[in-house]
């Protein structure tokens, strides 16, 4: 007989753009996992030559035809006759081979061991060439590294800021339908107060709490606080209803006559009935999460300097005219509209794979 879990994973495997978000998602997590090493330069290192270069084109074959395997050329600046702006030119003359599991600028693994390991990159002085996959910023730091770093803060902020404000809403919400009465009231209308304001402008608000002195750490957790501080009362509502439906049934029943205390009923009999609703609204919060982060970055009341995220590089494309020069700045809303379309793809196969009745509905 097939079981529930089995059930739910062939249901799932059935949406096709389920798959794919989670295939994506994969790979955006091992690019976050192992971003230190993959990146070929520092995140906070500036190179005065290579101030908004274009994204690198890797070659393989060179001017006459021949095979030379992956390089780079050297980069010139050149005077436009019709701008008179100073451009970046390719100087043919000079290739730059691209080589893998290089040694570059040292860096700590996940704050573990020190090593020099990047997966690729060039030998020679980066006055000479470099491998600036998605360009150069405006301090001529590596755009590509400084993606992989940020989505470790945006990813993990996401994840983190979720499962916190899943836990809070799982419980509180449990309380209010397992207690009722007066208690139920105060929770409720308390949820209804803070839901009656706008999310950004709360956001923004609490966001404004967290002094500008703090180092990048601290930052980076208070702003997990914030997000997840406004997107449990969600939560708390639907497993409200949940509970008050699961509290009349014998199993509940029969606990109480056990002399069961009212806190084991509610954390291993209620919460668990509700887990296949928790895990789908955390897939589909984290999308908001992320957004949340990257609006409050954007504006500049989150992850501040020298630490980063898709949100704070974000920042630098707000102008129009720095746009339309320098289009490779937007790179990082594209990671942030992969990211949230594929946690919204996989949230709404989960959902479906849950409860197929629904599936069926849809259809």
């Amino acid at each position: 007989m097939q079981t529930t879990k089995s059930r739910i994973a062939k249901n799932f495997f059935k949406h096709k753009l389920g798959v794919i978000g989670l295939i994506a998602l994969s790979i955006m997590y091992l690019l976050v996992i192992f971003s230190d090493f993959i990146a070929p330069y520092s995140y906070v290192t500036s190179h005065r030559n290579f101030v908004y270069a274009p994204p690198s084109k890797i070659r393989f074959f060179d001017e006459e035809g021949n095979w030379r395997g992956p390089f780079v050329y050297g980069m010139k600046k050149v005077r436009n006759p019709v701008t008179y702006r100073l451009e970046f030119s390719e100087d043919t003359s000079r290739p730059v081979p691209v080589k893998f599991f290089v040694r570059g600028e040292e860096y700590r693994f996940w704050g573990i061991f020190k090593t020099d390991l990047h997966l690729f990159g060039v030998e020679e002085s980066s006055d000479v060439a470099m491998v600036l996959l998605f360009g150069g910023d405006r301090f001529g730091r590596d755009l590509f590294s400084r993606v992989l770093i940020g989505g470790k803060v945006s990813m993990t902020v996401g994840l983190v800021g979720t499962l916190i404000s899943v836990f809070i809403g799982a419980i509180v919400g449990a309380l209010s339908g397992f207690y009722g009465g007066t208690i139920d009231v105060v929770i409720q209308r308390f949820i209804e107060l803070l839901r009656s304001f706008p999310r950004i402008p709360l956001w923004l608000a609490l966001a404004t709490i967290l002094p500008p002195q703090w180092p990048s750490t601290w930052v980076y957790f208070g702003i997990v606080i914030v997000l997840s501080l406004i997107g449990w009362m969600g939560v708390a509502r639907v497993v409200r209803g949940m509970v008050l439906s699961l509290r009349e049934k014998e199993f509940i029943l029969a606990a109480r006559v056990s002399g069961v205390s009212n806190m084991k009923i509610i954390t291993r009999h209620l919460i668990p009935n509700t887990i296949s609703y928790l895990i789908v609204v955390s897939t589909l919060s984290i999308p908001g999460m992320i957004l949340g982060e990257s609006a409050i970055s954007f504006l500049g009341l989150g992850i501040k300097e020298p630490m980063t995220s898709w949100g704070l590089l974000l920042k630098q494309a707000q102008s129009l005219s720095e746009l339309e020069a320098h289009p490779w700045l937007m790179v990082p809303g594209i990671f942030i509209i992969i990211a949230v379309l594929s946690f919204n793809f996989v949230g709404d196969a989960l959902r479906d794979a849950v409860d197929p009745y629904r599936a069926v509905e849809k259809v």
